[in-house]
């Protein structure tokens, strides 16, 4: 099992005949951001699932529908709030058979595509997150799902945060996974720690890497420093720089 880190909150997840791609955009969607990751050469003959957890700029690329012209067995997996029409598709030269490659996820729904399982949680922000079983691997990717917390919004708005969140989690606190992709945005500074602390305390996850993080990894030590539970510590994957490889085999 190898995970790659491409930037933000996209990673690359490639097991014996499947590859996993989460929230790829291209490096220059955002405004005041140059991304650097990038999609290596991969196994055409591998089941290859393109995922897109909501519709925001940072997590969405319509332009991901071309990787199709390179794998053969390519599915997209896309958050219902994605959806395109044909005659949109169309417009933007897509050929009329991609929508045969799409299926659109709604929340708190179970799926069945190709060779693997997904399960979706609904978001504190946009669109899913995402439970999935492929092979013998179980992984969680929370796109925006999130405990977002922010000075000034109100009791109202955090506390609706608060408990979305919480209720998501309760939702998977009994499963065990493989592989999770979870946010730590530094742009909540010290209240970005809620949601991913609330994660690794409640859910049984084997390496939990932290996303949505807007290139600033020195915030990874810093959550680190919180804690001196060894088993706690163990489990956080270190990321450094974007397209970052971790073997896990």
């Amino acid at each position: 099992m190898k995970v790659t880190f491409l930037h933000h909150s996209s990673f690359l997840v490639e097991l014996e005949h499947t590859i996993l791609l989460f929230d790829y955009f291209a490096g220059d969607r955002v405004n005041g951001f140059h991304f650097t990751g990038t999609i290596p050469r991969l196994d055409t003959e591998k089941d290859f699932y393109v995922f897109a957890s909501h519709k925001h700029r940072d997590h969405f690329d319509m332009d991901n529908l071309k990787l199709a012209e390179q794998y053969p067995n390519i599915r997209f997996l896309f958050s219902k709030d994605c959806k395109m029409t044909r005659n949109f598709l169309k417009k933007h030269g897509y050929p009329q058979e991609i929508t045969q490659k799409i299926m659109y996820l709604a929340p708190e729904k179970t799926y069945e595509a190709g060779n693997i399982k997904i399960r979706t949680l609904r978001s504190t922000d946009e669109g899913v997150a995402f439970c999935i079983q492929a092979e013998d691997k179980h992984i969680y990717h929370a796109g925006d799902l999130n405990w977002w917390y922010w000075e000034g919004a109100g009791d109202l708005i955090n506390g609706r945060m608060e408990r979305g969140f919480k209720r998501e989690m309760r939702r998977i606190e009994n499963e065990h996974f493989d592989l999770a992709f979870v946010l730590l945005d530094p742009r909540q500074e010290s209240d970005a720690f809620k949601g991913f602390g609330y994660f690794m305390r409640n859910v049984d996850a084997d390496h939990v890497f932290p996303m949505h993080m807007w290139q600033d990894y020195s915030f990874i030590e810093t959550f680190k420093k919180r804690t001196d539970n060894d088993y706690f510590l163990s489990r956080i994957v270190t990321i450094t720089k974007e397209n970052e490889v971790f073997d896990f085999s």
